[in-house]
C-alpha cells in the first residue's frame, strides 16, 4: 500500500521518479480503511531532503500510511520557506489533543550545545513526554536519540574528539527481537555525528536496552519500554548521496572533516559511494511498523493513552 501525505508536497514528484507509490490525500479519502497515522517532528534545516528519506521508507510496506508533519512553534526554520512550512507543517498545538500510531523524530545540527541551551528545549521536552501519552511507539533518531535520552534517563552526551562520520558495521544482540526479522548477522549504518553516549551509562539504567551495536561507532540502537520508543544513533534514513553532500558541505565551509568511511569505492571522493545499507534500512523501519505499530496500536486511536509497556526489558 501507498503511503499518504499531503498534496503538492515536493516529495512525491521525487518518490515517482524512484516508481514509489505515493498517495495525495484527496485519493486517500476513498479508502474505506484505518490507516496508521505516523506523526513527523522534523528538526533538520533542508526539510524537504529528510521528507523524501523517511517517506521513502514508510512507503515500502503493504499497509497504508497517513503523514503528518509537524514544526516547532518556538524556532524559525532558516533554510525552508515559511511557505514550505504553512502549507505542510502543523504546529503543535494543533495536534497535542490528537493520538497516533507512531511517531519519528529526527535529528537537528545542535548536537554541540547543552540541551538547556537550544532555544526550543522546552518545547521539544515537552514534545518528548507528549509522545509517551499518545504515541504508540517513537523513534527518535540521532540528536533527538541522545536528547530524549537525557531528557527520561538522565543519560547524558560524551563529545567525540573527531566526528563519526561514515558507514559502520553493527551487529544484533537478539535477532529473534521483531525490530530485527530478516536481518543477517552483520548490518551497515551511516554515521554523522559530533557526540554519543556511552555504553556504560545505558547499562546502568534497567529501564534501557541495547539492541545492536558496533566496534567503530558505539551503541547502535536502544529500546525502552519494551518498544513504545526506540533510539538510533545513526541514519538508516540516508540516501546514498547524502554524506557525500555533508562532506563537500563541510569542506567548502573549511571545517575539519574527514573522508567518510567505508563509503566512497576505494575510500577515493572521486568514486561513487557503496550503497550497502538501504536493505537493512527498508526493513528496519518495515519491522517497526509491523511489530511496534501496527500489531501494538488499538483500533480506537484513544486508548494508546492506556498502553503497556510492549516487552519486557532484558538488557545485556
Amino acid at each position: 500500500m501507498p503511503v499518504n501525505i499531503p498534496n503538492n508536497l515536493p516529495a512525491i514528484e521525487i518518490l515517482k521518479k524512484e516508481n514509489i507509490f505515493v498517495m495525495n490525500d484527496l485519493r486517500a479519502k476513498e479508502q474505506d480503511i484505518r490507516p496508521l497515522r505516523v506523526l513527523i517532528l522534523n528538526l533538520m534545516p533542508i526539510k524537504i531532503t529528510t521528507e523524501t528519506d523517511l517517506i521513502r521508507l514508510l512507503s515500502n510496506n503493504p499497509l497504508q500510511v497517513e503523514v503528518d508533519f509537524l514544526k516547532l512553534e518556538t524556532h524559525t526554520s532558516k533554510n525552508t520557506s515559511e511557505e514550505h512550512l504553512t502549507m505542510f507543517y502543523k504546529n503543535f498545538s494543533e495536534v497535542k489533543d490528537d493520538f497516533y500510531d507512531g511517531m519519528i523524530i529526527t535529528g537537528a545540527p545542535v548536537e554541540l550545545y547543552d540541551y538547556k541551551d537550544v532555544s526550543y528545549w522546552p518545547e521539544v521536552s515537552s514534545i518528548f513526554d507528549w509522545a509517551r501519552t499518545h504515541v504508540t511507539s517513537t523513534l527518535y533518531i540521532c540528536w533527538a536519540a541522545q536528547a530524549a535520552l537525557y531528557h527520561f534517563f538522565g543519560v547524558n552526551k560524551q563529545v567525540l574528539p573527531e566526528k563519526m562520520f561514515g558507514v559502520f558495521k553493527h551487529t544484533v544482540h537478539d535477532k529473534k527481537f521483531p525490530l530485527f526479522r530478516g536481518f543477517d548477522d552483520e548490518f551497515y549504518v551511516p554515521h554523522s555525528r559530533h557526540t554519543t553516549v556511552s555504553r556504560e551509562d545505558i547499562l546502568r539504567n534497567g529501564e534501557l536496552r541495547i539492541l545492536s551495536e558496533s566496534d567503530d561507532s558505539g551503541v547502535g540502537i536502544i529500546a525502552s519500554r519494551g518498544g513504545r520508543e526506540f533510539y538510533f544513533t545513526g541514519h538508516s534514513e540516508y540516501a546514498p548521496y547524502t554524506l557525500h553532500n555533508e562532506y563537500v558541505r563541510d569542506q567548502e565551509k573549511g571545517l575539519p572533516i574527514k573522508v567518510p568511511a567505508n563509503y566512497y569505492k576505494n575510500d577515493n571522493p572521486a568514486n561513487a559511494p557503496i550503497v550497502r545499507w538501504s536493505g537493512h534500512g527498508n526493513l528496519l523501519f518495515n519491522n517497526w511498523l509491523n511489530y511496534f505499530v501496527y500489531q501494538e496500536t488499538p483500533f480506537d486511536k484513544t486508548q494508546i493513552k492506556n498502553l503497556k509497556d510492549i516487552m519486557p526489558v532484558n538488557n545485556k
